[in-house]
């Protein structure tokens, strides 16, 4: 009996555990009037991209990426519209990991406070929402 209860308790906290690390690593589309479609990660905070990078290289770091903190995540859950080739990370100057969308590096916010700002938007002509049925695929 007790290797039976056991195994359960065994196996009830593996399955915990991969849902939750599923959950943790979601990439979910969210909607909101006067913003559109926009990607935001498993909590629903925004993730922006900015103009000045290009596929595979941030060109956000110092004070900027103070800002701006990197999203990462080792993999990602993508949406269903998405494949997980859509999600890929890079290595950034100071060695540190980044998550991409199709090439390009994820960023947060950090005057969003909450889940569903999008406080980033449009900023200095640079940062906007993720938005995937418009967005670059070099």
């Amino acid at each position: 009996m007790k290797l039976k209860t056991l195994l359960l308790v065994t196996l009830l906290t593996s399955i915990a555990t991969v849902s939750a690390w599923g959950m943790d690593h979601a990439v979910n589309v969210t909607e909101k009037e006067g913003v559109g479609k926009y990607l935001t990660d498993a909590d629903g905070k925004t993730l922006y991209w900015f103009k000045k990078d290009s596929m595979g290289m941030s060109s956000c770091s110092g004070p900027c990426a103070e800002k701006w903190p990197v999203y990462y995540r080792e993999t990602v859950a993508p949406a269903e519209e998405f494949s997980d080739a859509d999600f890929s990370t890079i290595t950034r100057e100071d060695g540190s990991m980044q998550t991409t969308f199709r090439g390009y590096p994820l960023y947060y916010w950090s005057g969003d406070a909450a889940a569903g700002e999008t406080n980033g938007q449009g900023l200095m002509g640079n940062w906007f929402v993720v938005d995937p049925d418009h967005f670059p695929t070099n």
